[in-house]
């Protein structure tokens, strides 16, 4: 049988995950190897150094030379200060205090340095605390010393095609009867605080506004308009890495722009796994590197489940397998693959290329580039 690699979408119901969970910088990590934890338990924290602010003209203030400075402060370097607090002060003549300068702090923090030779000072605000959590439940089964864990969880898992918005995590509550449902807003009621809706195809941007003001924490469905999309940002997203908008709450499409009715597979699989705990991450990159949005349905620890078969075990793309395609003329549609021909194909661009041949749900079959799909992995 013929083979071909081509990676692809994971759509599977019982799975072994392994996350990362990593600190920007070296810090401290606090959990325990075997700790099973729930995901917004605290794994390993840090701090971020505070921002340089920088005060001129000090010297000119108090009227000194720069190699006078240290004689007219009343703060030292390293020395803790509050914003409006003195922290240098000029001699008068004669003591008289109507020609007295107060130099203050214009920020909360520390004096990082004083300058000699420029007169400057330099404060240092509060360092920023950085926590990271364990995203999903599920057993801590490494520590990265300084750094973070490696969390692992059986789980469903279903990849999306984009999304916006960060982690979040929220009992699934499927709202839509079948997956070529558009999520509206009339689908939305007060219930949805903190769960994750799951809608069919379309997701309006009414329907975002209404999620958003009963408390949704992330909002799964089949497409999104593009201008919807510019509404909720505020600006046209273009190739850039998505995932930490200020949006209010996560959103995943699981299918591409426009209304495209969601996969059956991952919509019989949210159906399924219906009020239970999901993570969700709306994190995309679809250049170098890329990163899918993803949603995380852990099950119960006493459910057995195998680890997934990887695409280099299970041999890319055979006949037979089903693909989703990811450009235009054919875009977001699901398909099986009937054909993989070895020899190479002239496209409309008169460029040579590989292709399959595709069967869609309405019986047709057409012929397409084989770096225009993806395989829907089981």
């Amino acid at each position: 049988m013929a083979h071909a690699y081509t990676p692809g979408l994971r759509v599977t119901r019982s799975t072994v995950l392994q996350k990362e969970r990593i600190l920007p910088l070296k810090g401290n990590v606090i959990v325990n190897k075997g700790d099973i934890l729930s995901s917004d338990v605290v794994v390993a924290q840090t701090e971020l150094p505070g921002s340089v602010f920088v005060l001129k003209n000090v010297v000119n203030q108090l009227g000194c030379d720069p190699d006078e400075i240290y004689d007219y402060m009343t703060k030292k370097e390293g020395e803790k200060v509050q914003k409006g607090e003195t922290i240098a002060e000029n001699k008068p003549f004669l003591g008289l205090k109507f020609l007295k300068t107060k130099i203050t702090s214009p920020v909360d923090g520390s004096i990082e340095k004083i300058s000699e030779i420029t007169g400057q000072i330099l404060f240092r605000e509060p360092p920023v605390p950085v926590q990271i959590v364990a995203y999903v439940d599920g057993k801590v089964i490494e520590i990265i010393p300084n750094e973070g864990v490696i969390m692992e969880t059986s789980a469903t898992f279903i990849q999306g095609i984009f999304g916006v918005g960060g982690e979040t995590w929220g009992e699934l509550m499927v709202v839509a009867d079948k997956p070529t449902d558009i999520l509206s807003a009339d689908k939305i009621t007060p219930e949805v605080k903190g769960k994750i809706i799951v809608g069919g195809s379309l997701m309006t941007y009414e329907a975002f506004e209404a999620a958003k003001k009963n408390g949704a924490k992330g909002i799964i469905s089949g497409g999104l308009n593009d201008a919807d999309l510019r509404k909720l940002l505020g600006y046209d997203i273009g190739v850039a890495i998505t995932g930490s908008e200020k949006l209010g709450l996560s959103i995943v499409v699981t299918e591409g722009f426009g209304d495209i009715a969601m996969a059956d597979k991952s919509f019989r699989l949210l159906k399924e796994r219906n009020g239970h705990k999901a993570s969700i991450n709306g994190s995309t990159q679809i250049r170098a590197g890329v990163i899918r949005p993803e949603i995380v349905i852990p099950w119960d620890w006493d459910t057995e489940v195998s680890k997934e078969t990887t695409d280099a075990e299970r041999g890319g793309m055979s006949i037979g397998d089903p693909i989703r395609i990811i450009r235009a003329p054919f875009f977001g549609m699901i398909g099986e693959v009937t054909e993989l021909p070895s020899e190479l194909h002239v496209v409309e661009s008169e460029t040579k290329v590989r292709v399959l041949k595709v069967k869609f749900k309405d019986g047709k079959e057409f012929v397409v580039p084989r770096a225009n799909v993806e395989i829907i992995e089981d």
